[in-house]
């Protein structure tokens, strides 16, 4: 595969698509992953199952599970992904990179069995989870590397990438971090591929980060930031964002509880909160700016263990859209239209 032979087109895990068979997308979800720590996957021990006795006590973040962050199920991913084809979903961006235990042949599979188009990210999740070996390599190892996985096939598979992310960034951002990002950037420009970034929590370092790759030459208005929604709580900064020409992803909706334990500082916005923002960034001229998922990444987000699962955006959170004054051509242009422009390789 080169870019002439991708350009126009989306790249799902089963080949290539017309754009127009995309529909409604979720930017960013994980159906195959493992985000425990290296450290937390040593641990062994017996555990009690996932229950309606405990699942709301591991979902809320007191209770830790040692399964909680495994998605390694294909079954049960096939089930959540037929259910949210009945409900109208069409296509999933599957964004587990290196580090987090990627599944491309998996996702394949799931692709072929539930009809949902699957288009695969590639490249580095946050040092914390890279192999130490990483910290030797220069920026075009990582470049080539990644171009590979879109051109050729990722994780020693023929299963193509058709987005490039999340690349991980921690807090504070480290050199290993920017030396993958550097990579990513070369491997945007040159396959036409969007790429999708994972900020460190801190409310300005997107703004950094955007700042810094613009000047590596990365084309922010095919750049996503992910999690905004825990990342950056009020309307000023987020315009800010906006204005360097990033798109704003909102991708933890289902997500209800104030309590964040991986930041317990800042009281985590419920779907109104979310939606109250991205209403008005796109009051402001900012709709072509924004893209919504879930971010599923743990068992109890699943509707087999009780969760809200794939479907919860298009079930639930769209009619509340239309009950807060979203126009049906908003509605579309954040899960139909947006997606198309930023999945299509250029």
């Amino acid at each position: 595969m080169n870019r002439a032979q991708l350009k126009g087109k989306v790249q799902t895990v089963c080949g290539l698509i017309d754009p127009e068979k995309l529909g409604h997308t979720l930017m960013h979800e994980h159906l195959l992953s493992d985000l425990r720590t290296p450290a937390q996957r040593m641990v062994n021990e017996p555990e009690d199952p996932i229950s309606l006795d405990n699942v709301w006590e591991i979902n809320y973040g007191r209770r830790t599970h040692r399964m909680q962050y495994v998605l390694d199920m294909k079954d049960i991913a096939q089930v959540e992904m037929s259910a949210l084809r009945v409900l109208g979903g069409d296509s999933v961006v599957e964004l587990t990179c290196g580090g987090i235990r990627p599944d491309p042949k998996g996702l394949a599979d799931i692709q072929l069995g539930t009809g949902v188009n699957i288009i695969m990210g590639c490249g580095y999740y946050v040092e914390q989870y890279q192999d130490p070996s990483n910290r030797t390599r220069s920026v075009d190892s990582f470049a080539r590397e990644i171009v590979g996985q879109v051109f050729d096939g990722a994780w020693g598979t023929d299963v193509r990438a058709g987005i490039i992310g999340e690349i991980g960034s921690q807090n504070p951002w480290t050199d290993l971090e920017k030396t993958v990002m550097r990579g990513a950037v070369i491997a945007q420009q040159e396959t036409g591929a969007a790429l999708n970034i994972h900020p460190g929590r801190r409310e300005d370092l997107p703004l950094e980060i955007a700042t810094t790759i613009k000047s590596w030459g990365a084309d922010l208005t095919r750049t996503i930031i992910s999690h905004i929604d825990r990342t950056i709580l009020e309307i000023d900064p987020l315009l800010r964002l906006a204005e360097t020409g990033v798109v704003l992803e909102f991708d933890m909706f289902g997500v209800e509880n104030t309590y964040y334990p991986l930041n317990e500082a800042i009281d985590m916005p419920n779907d109104g909160v979310r939606l109250r923002l991205v209403k008005a960034l796109v009051d402001r001229g900012h709709l072509d700016q924004v893209v919504i998922s879930h971010d599923i990444d743990c068992r109890t987000r699943l509707v087999n263990f009780g969760g809200h699962g794939y479907g919860h955006i298009l079930r639930n959170v769209v009619p509340l859209m239309r009950a807060r004054n979203f126009t049906e051509a908003e509605i579309d242009g954040i899960l139909v239209g947006n997606p198309k422009r930023l999945l299509t390789f250029v």
